[in-house]
């Protein structure tokens, strides 16, 4: 039976999509090596190098087949990019104090539940190594690429099969599973639903990037921080920083969901 490039993929194809850039990120990790050395790149700048490349080659791939442009895979909305970034992107920014906070809590919870394991935790530290691959990677490689893949062409395909609630339901669960570990499975899935949100709702892959690289970014960040208590003791976040960043997340969402909402019934 021949695909119907509109619809493509469906969720059994997602994942077999998925299955196959694990695979060839691995290949070319691989092959590329050897390559580290005479091209003078640290380990860092080879897995973000490998990454982006393994990424460009299935995105470039799917959008061929969808014969789409970069423009109606970014914002394929009506309205005016710049539009969307003027009022969209700050109620957006506004969610993220919130959402790193409870990101910090979920994870304590996470690991009181599930001990880390030597391995596991080396394998998250790297990922927030203080270095300039590292940063790019976290904070403006990965919000780009995987808002792309996963609500860009994911969601965009099952918005188009499923209805609303499984598209964002199946986008948030490939998301989650493409972190490859359990600590990181439920945060990034939650976060997968809101972004998925998001993107129904917009149109638009300008919201969910800001929201992803502001995030990203704040977590790196309080990471790095030698004064950040809250990553080793989140309940000890002093009670006006909670409140503050909640009363921000509430006028985020309440100004998000009028936006969003006027839009929608405008269209």
């Amino acid at each position: 039976m021949r695909t119907d490039p509109s619809t493509f993929p469906s969720a059994p194809q997602a994942a077999g999509l998925l299955l196959a850039q694990f695979l060839f990120e691995y290949l070319l990790g691989s092959a590329l090596h050897d390559l580290r050395g005479l091209l003078g790149l640290t380990g860092a700048q080879m897995t973000v190098l490998v990454m982006l490349l393994a990424n460009a080659v299935m995105i470039t791939a799917v959008m061929h087949i969808r014969g789409m442009s970069h423009r109606s895979l970014i914002h394929p909305a009506p309205t005016a990019p710049l539009l969307t970034l003027l009022f969209l992107v700050p109620p957006v920014l506004l969610l993220v104090p919130f959402l790193v906070l409870s990101d910090v809590v979920l994870m304590d919870a996470l690991e009181a539940i599930l001990p880390v394991s030597s391995w596991e935790q080396q394998t998250l530290s790297s990922m927030l190594a203080p270095t300039l691959p590292t940063f790019l990677a976290t904070c403006l490689i990965a919000p780009v690429v995987e808002e792309m893949l996963f609500r860009g062409i994911l969601l965009r395909a099952f918005l188009a099969q499923y209805p609303r609630g499984i598209a964002i339901g199946y986008s948030a669960l490939y998301f989650g599973v493409a972190h490859l570990n359990i600590y990181q499975f439920l945060l990034a899935f939650l976060l997968g639903l809101l972004l998925g949100w998001l993107y129904e709702r917009s149109h638009s892959l300008i919201p969910g990037i800001a929201l992803h690289a502001g995030l990203n970014s704040s977590v790196m960040l309080l990471d790095m921080s030698s004064t950040a208590t809250a990553s080793q003791e989140p309940l000890a976040v002093p009670l006006p920083v909670w409140f503050a960043a909640a009363v921000a997340a509430a006028l985020g969402c309440l100004i998000l969901r009028r936006l969003l909402g006027l839009r929608l019934a405008r269209r």
